[in-house]
C-alpha cells in the first residue's frame, strides 16, 4: 500500500484535490529506489509543471493530505516505517536538479514514544503539516515533501534491486506572497548526489535493535519555523 499527496490545507483550509492542478501528480503510487534517477527530485512526470500554484504567505501553516487511493483510507502500508522530510525550490517548469533544495521540516523516529513519523502520518488520517518559512521572500517555489519507507532498508539498492529504501516524492507549487526577504540557500541540496545507497538514515535494518535514527540529508534551514 503506498502513498501519494493528494491535497493541501492552508491554515486548515483544503485548497481541494490538487492532483495534475497544483501538484506534479505520478502515474502511480510505485516508489523511487534509484537514487541516481532525475525522478527522485519530483518522482515521474515530475518534469511536467502542473497548471495552477496554491498561495500562501509566510508563517502560514500549511498541511500536506497523503492517501493511497481514496481520501482517508489506510493512508500507507504501516510496515512502511521511516521518516518524511520537506524541501523547497525555486519554481521551474522541468524536474528540479542539482544542489537546489532547502530543507525546512524533518521528522525521523521518536525515540520516548517509539513511533515513525510514518506512524504519526496513519494516525492523522494522512496529513502532515509544517509551518512556511516565516520570512521567505515572494516567489513561486515548488515544495518537496518525501516519505522514505525503511522497511526493505537492510539491504542495499545497489546490491539488490529487489530491495532498499523506497522513496516517496510529492511536488506542490507554491506561490508565496508577503513582505518576506529572506532568499533560500545559494547552494542547496542535491538529492541525487547527496543522498548514497550507504547512508545510515537510508541503509538501515528496522529489525535489530536501534536507539535512533539518522535522518538523511542536510540540516533543517536556520531561516524555517519548527523540525
Amino acid at each position: 500500500a503506498h502513498s501519494v499527496i493528494s491535497n493541501v490545507f492552508i491554515n486548515s483550509v483544503d485548497q481541494g484535490d490538487g492532483q495534475n492542478k497544483y501538484i506534479r501528480s505520478p502515474p502511480n503510487t510505485n516508489p523511487i529506489k534509484d537514487i541516481s534517477l532525475p525522478s527522485l527530485n519530483c518522482n515521474v512526470n515530475g518534469g511536467t509543471p502542473a497548471p495552477s500554484f496554491i498561495s500562501a504567505l509566510p508563517n502560514d501553516t500549511l498541511t500536506f493530505e497523503w492517501r493511497r487511493i481514496t481520501r482517508g483510507d489506510d493512508i500507507i502500508d504501516p510496515s512502511h516505517s521511516g521518516p518524511i522530510i520537506t524541501y523547497i525550490t525555486p519554481f521551474v517548469d522541468t524536474q528540479p536538479s542539482g544542489s537546489v533544495w532547502t530543507k525546512v521540516h524533518q521528522e525521523g523516529y521518536d525515540s520516548v514514544k517509539k513511533k515513525w513519523a510514518v506512524d504519526k502520518l496513519i494516525s492523522q488520517r494522512g496529513k502532515w503539516e509544517f509551518v512556511l518559512p516565516v520570512e521567505l521572500k515572494a516567489g513561486r517555489y515548488i515544495i518537496r515533501q518525501e516519505i522514505i519507507a525503511l522497511h526493505e532498508a537492510n539491504a542495499r539498492f545497489d546490491e539488490n534491486p529487489e530491495r532498499g529504501a523506497q522513496f516517496y516524492p510529492g511536488c506542490v507549487q507554491v506561490e508565496v506572497g508577503g513582505e518576506g526577504q529572506r532568499e533560500l540557500l545559494g547552494e542547496g541540496f542535491d538529492l541525487n548526489k547527496g543522498y548514497r545507497v550507504d547512508d545510515p538514515g537510508i541503509f538501515f535494518n528496522l529489525y535489530e535493535g536501534f536507539e535512533g535514527y539518522p535522518i538523511p540529508g542536510p540540516a533543517v534551514w536556520d531561516g524555517a519555523t519548527g523540525g
